[in-house]
This record gives C-alpha cells, structure tokens and sequence, in this order.
C-alpha cells in the first residue's frame, strides 16, 4: 500500500465543483425528471389482472429502481458536502432540494404500493416467479404486505409533504446548531476553539484532570443549548406519534422493528440475555475503576484508555494495521480495503468544521463508497476506521444486483461494520507481545461490548420511556435529565459514580428522521456479528466466499431467515444470543485473570 495517505476524500471525480458543482445540479434536476414522469406513469394505472399483464407494473418498476439509485447518488453528495464543512450553506440548500424531490418520490411511492397490494395473491405470486420480478421479489413483496397497514395514498403523500418542512425541518435545525458550537480547549499553554466532533474525541484522553474539565464543558454547552434541544426532541417524537396514531399503530417500536425486518420475539430476547448476563460487565467496569484509581468510574471514565492506549496511532500505521488484519480472514476484503485507502475515498483529518461522528454512504452510479470520520491516531479511532471499511465492503459484494435488492436494513449494516471492527481488535489482543499490552487492547475490545450492552441499552430504555411520557405532552428539560440517568443507571447496573444527564441532547441519533430508535440495530448487528465471526474462526479463509453471500442477502430477506440459511440458527431463541455473549464474558474474564495482581 503506498504511503503517506491521504486523509480527505475525493469528491471531485464524483461531482467536480462541490456545492457549486453544475453537473450534480444537472443531475438532480434530471432525478426531479425521472420523479414527474413516474408521477405521470402512476395516473391511471391499475393493478396486473394476470401474470402476463405485467407491462405496466415492469415500467414503473424500472423507474423506482433508477429514480432510487439518484436519489442515493444525491443525498450521499450533499451529505458528504455538509459533513466537511457545516458552513457550507449551499450544502444545506441542496439537501433540502433533495429532500424535497425525495418526498414527492415518496408520495408517488404509496400510489405505487397500491398497485401491488390491489394485485390479487393469486395472480402476484405467479408474476413474482419470473423475471425481472423474481431478483426483486422479496422487497416488492414487502411492500406490498406493507401497504396494507397504511392510510389511504392520499393522506401519506400528504404527510411525506407536511415532513419536509416540519418533522425533517426540527432534525435540520438541530444538525445546524450544533455545527455552531465551539468549545475551548486547553493544551500546551494553547487554548483552541473545537467543534463538537473535535470535542467528543477529546473526552477520551488519558489525563483524569483533562477528561473531568472537558466533561464539564461538554456537558454545560448541551445545557446551555437544552430549551432548544427538548423543542426539536419533543416535535420530532409527536410528529411521529401523531402519524402512528393515524395508522392505528399501538407502538413506537413497531416501524423501526419493521425497517430492521425483525420480530419482537427476537428484539425482546436479545435484550433478555443482555441484561441477565451484566453482572460479570460490572465487575470489568469496578476494575478498570481500581486500575485508574478511582473508587468508581464517572460515564467520561468509561472510554478512557488504560496504559499505552494513550499512544498515538498514525493515520499510515492505522491502515496498515487494518489491512493486515483483514487479510488473515479474507484477501478480498483486504485488497478492497487497500483499494478505499489509495482511492483517497476516506475523510479522516482532525480539523474544525467537520459534524461529529462517523460513517460511510455509496455512490450507486460510480460503485464507490466514501467514508467519514475525524482520526486523531486512537486505538478507537483504528476501531472507527475498521467499522466503516465492513460498512464499505457490505456495498461493494452487492454491486450487480437490482437496486431494490440492495435496500438492507440498519441491524444487518451493522452487522457488517462490527464484523470487520472485531477482527481487527481480536486480532490485535491475540498478537499482543506482552500482558501489559494485551491489557491495554483487551479493555479496548471490551469496552465495544460495555458500548453496545450499557450505553445503547440505556439508549433504547431512554426512547423507549419518552415516547411514553410524551404521547401525554411536551415533556420538559429537567424532565428529559431524569429520564436520562434513570435509563443509564438501569443500564449501567447503577456501576457509574456520575452520569450524563443531557445525553439525550448530545446524542445526535435521537434527532434521525431517517431511522427511529437509532440504536437497538447497533447492538443486534455486534452480537450477530459475533456469531458469524465464530464461523469466520472455525473455517478459516475458506469462510470468506460465504460470508459474501450472506451480505447479499441482507436486502432479499427477514434477519431471521437470513440468520436461519446461512448460520442455521433461531434468533427468537435464548442459545444464539447466549453463545454471542459468551464470547464477550469470555474477554471480561481473561481481563481480570491478567490483572488480578495489578489491584489490592
């Protein structure tokens, strides 16, 4: 792999000229086209009356696909554009002419539905068993069944319109406000203004006193900021209830648990076996509080790392390491890494401007993929990285297929980036040269599963008890605060001295109107992760072909179909789930064999 990297992307060879690029305005007002035509082709039309009387249906089905596959191009640009730089304006704008394109696409869409779901059984099933059908006949199918617990075309077009300036409007504000802030940090007698993406990295650092500080501003910048934060939040959440109510939903759970293709069955014993497995968790938090020496850890103490894990990570060495790492389970996965790093797909310079956080979004047209992130050389940071490349990887083995055919759900995404996360980090515990280097990286890998049992347990139990609160009225900051550090108590088993009452602020995910309760898919797709890396273990390089197939399937079928075929297992059953959080304790419990000595 040629060396030095480097850290920002190449946006150009996509759209040259970036938020003033005339090509991707040429390109939207041509996806705004293929819109009004499926519009026009949707006026009239009427479902197949036999499996021959497809002409139609195929037509309009071409048109979703292609007028998907802009649509993707679209928001993927203008989200790269915006995450660069949050004061790109024109960035936002565009992204509101998208979105706005986006919702009469959807509007068409429920016209569209009702064709399949006033398409006879009998005469479906024939249709779906023929091509160009059949490639895509589990996401049509989905639809189809879907439509039928919907309000009239009507009344959701008319609800996808009321979004764009109402429901997506408050998660916009929210994303601009929070690109305005700046908190001061000190270091080296220097004192510098962060972003909130430089600041989040900050609470991280092994120094107590520095972590404690930054904690503090942290936490009275999301104070400072929390009347308007509580607004969006509470608008958000009865924007939703509202459109739940006029669907005859009974749960706030049951669309995103639809959008994830999964059974409560499954969701409800997941987080069962989580929760009666803590125990041994909590006792890995009480050590590493005795290894920093702290009577208890604060949540800031949480992710500090232990010993070296201090030392910086090079942005070269970083990729190397990764590369290496994924080559031990498969070639191609490495090579396409080696591929993303040279490609200069990846944005991972420290600077101001940039949003927070992570993550990876495709270009259908060019089959590329571009990561985001902010990398200031952490073994988290190397984490981060490894999860997006899984991220990339998932998009790259399903090049080929029907777009339809690639619309995966969140859990399953997850699944992927968390695979290649772990091989990464077990890897590197396994090659450790000493105990105490095995240590550092040790707390790191368990510190993923305090993440994806604790925090996004507290998380889902947080969402979970607001929607309840708020189907009852506005419900107030300090309201919000209590809400909060109960979730994170019950979570957390009550370990933490101190909690992070405004999380809830802080926690960009909560403000997602592309994807409610953004968080459960995180854990599911660790512990399913984990099932297939057991595999990956036992069989070697020769896994490598079928792990690739299972990530085509994640768009053509149930998660637990997908789990049944090609893991052979029953997700709604204790074992599997068992078994996945048995590799975790078996982590907790090697941490405190090595460092039983290194405590009174």
């Amino acid at each position: 792999m040629n060396t030095p990297l480097k850290q920002t992307w190449d946006l150009e060879s996509i759209f040259p000229g970036g938020s003033s690029s005339p090509e991707f305005l040429a390109f939207v007002d041509g996806a705004e086209a293929d819109v009004a035509v499926f519009r026009q082709s949707l006026d009239g039309a009427s479902a197949p009356t036999s499996s021959e009387d497809t002409e139609v249906l195929q037509k309009l089905t071409d048109l979703v696909q292609s007028i998907q596959v802009k649509l993707h191009e679209s928001y993927a640009f203008v989200g790269c554009l915006s995450a660069q730089n949050q004061n790109d304006k024109k960035a936002i704008q565009l992204e509101g002419k998208v979105r706005t394109i986006a919702a009469d696409y959807l509007s068409g869409m429920t016209f569209f539905d009702q064709l399949l779901k006033n398409t006879s059984d009998d005469v479906w099933n024939a249709i779906v068993e023929k091509e160009p059908f059949k490639s895509v006949a589990y996401p049509l199918s989905e639809r189809r069944e879907l439509a039928k617990e919907m309000l009239s075309p009507e009344m959701e077009s008319l609800i996808n319109e009321l979004a764009i300036d109402g429901y997506h409007g408050w998660s916009d504000l929210y994303d601009t406000t929070v690109s305005q802030f700046r908190i001061p940090y000190e270091e080296d007698g220097k004192v510098e203004e962060l972003s909130a993406g430089q600041a989040f990295n900050k609470l991280n650092v092994a120094d107590y006193e520095a972590r404690q500080a930054m904690m503090k501003k942290w936490e009275d910048k999301w104070s400072d900021n929390a009347d308007f934060c509580a607004e969006a939040l509470n608008h958000l959440a009865g924007f939703r209830l509202k459109v739940y109510k006029q669907r005859g939903w009974d749960t706030v759970h049951k669309e995103p648990l639809d959008i994830n293709r999964l059974k409560k069955e499954t969701l409800d014993i997941m987080w069962e076996v989580i929760d009666r497995n803590k125990d041994v968790f909590v006792k890995f938090l009480n050590r590493k509080a005795q290894l920093l020496g702290l009577e208890k850890l604060s949540w800031v103490d949480v992710g500090a790392p232990l010993g070296d894990a201090s030392q910086k990570i090079s942005y070269d060495d970083g990729a190397k390491l990764i590369v290496e790492q994924f080559r031990n389970f498969s070639p191609k996965m490495a090579d396409f890494a080696v591929k993303a790093f040279e490609s200069a797909w990846i944005e991972a310079e420290d600077r101001g401007g940039k949003r927070p956080g992570g993550f990876c979004t495709g270009f259908p047209v060019e089959q590329e993929t571009r990561i985001f992130m902010t990398y200031s050389g952490t073994t988290d940071n190397v984490g981060t990285l490894a999860h997006e490349l899984g991220h990339s990887y998932h998009q790259y083995v399903m090049e080929g297929m029907p777009p339809l055919a690639h619309n995966y759900a969140m859990n399953v995404a997850e699944t992927a980036s968390t695979f290649a996360e772990m091989i990464v980090n077990d890897a590197l515990v396994k090659n450790a040269a000493t105990d105490e280097e095995k240590i550092v990286l040790l707390e790191g890998k368990i510190g993923n599963s305090i993440s994806f049992f604790m925090n996004i347990h507290a998380r889902f139990i947080f969402e979970t008890n607001f929607y309840a609160e708020r189907s009852k009225g506005i419900v107030s900051v300090e309201r919000l605060n209590e809400l909060m550090v109960d979730a994170q108590k019950a979570a957390y088993k009550d370990a933490l001295s101190e909690y992070h009452p405004h999380f809830w602020a802080a926690k960009l995910h909560f403000y997602s109107t592309g994807v409610p309760f953004y968080n459960f898919p995180y854990t599911f797709g660790y512990l399913f992760s984990a099932g297939i890396y057991a595999r990956a273990v036992e069989e070697g390089i020769a896994f490598e072909d079928k792990y690739a197939a299972l990530l085509r399937d994640t768009g053509s079928m149930t998660t637990e179909q997908l789990a049944e075929k090609h893991l052979g297992v029953d997700l709604t059953k204790p074992d599997f789930w068992q078994a996945a959080v048995d590799m975790a304790i078996a982590d907790v419990e090697y941490f405190l064999e090595l460092t039983a000595d290194k405590v009174k």
